[in-house]
């Protein structure tokens, strides 16, 4: 399958928070910032041990209403480990790395290079202007 314009892919690998130091490697993977959660194959997923835990439905670039099972993963990629929930896929589904992960990873995508670059010092709540110095604990 030729990668269309904006699109590239990169390998991960997939842990079960509940058994640390086994993983599964997925080959691959498509980048799809249009995509909230990462979509798993459920056999790589079920092989972990990994629970589904909530039903959700989603709605595919098709315009079709799908129905799948999630379960929370740990997704390493690239050097960077993070939590999320993931898609059990089935068979005929993509297999996607999605925002929400791509956000947990502090990662974001460099569309001309088509590669994943950090996303540098997260934000964090800034002081508002005129506001007393909090009060510290005593």
């Amino acid at each position: 399958m030729r990668d269309e314009m904006g699109t590239f892919r990169v390998d991960v690998e997939i842990e079960n928070p509940a058994r640390p130091g086994e993983t599964r490697a997925l080959s691959a993977v498509l980048v799809d910032t249009g995509a909230e959660l990462s979509w798993m194959p459920a056999a790589l997923l079920e092989s972990l041990g990994i629970e589904r835990y909530k039903q959700e439905r989603f709605l595919q670039a098709a315009g079709t209403i799908v129905a799948r099972w999630i379960g929370a993963a740990l997704v390493h990629v690239a050097g960077k480990r993070t939590a999320d929930d993931v898609v059990f896929g089935e068979p005929g589904d993509l297999v996607l790395l999605g925002s929400r992960t791509l956000e947990g990873l502090n990662f974001r995508v460099d569309p001309v290079k088509k590669q994943l670059v950090d996303a540098g010092p997260a934000p964090a709540a800034a002081a508002a202007a005129g506001r007393p110095e909090p009060v510290p604990w005593t």
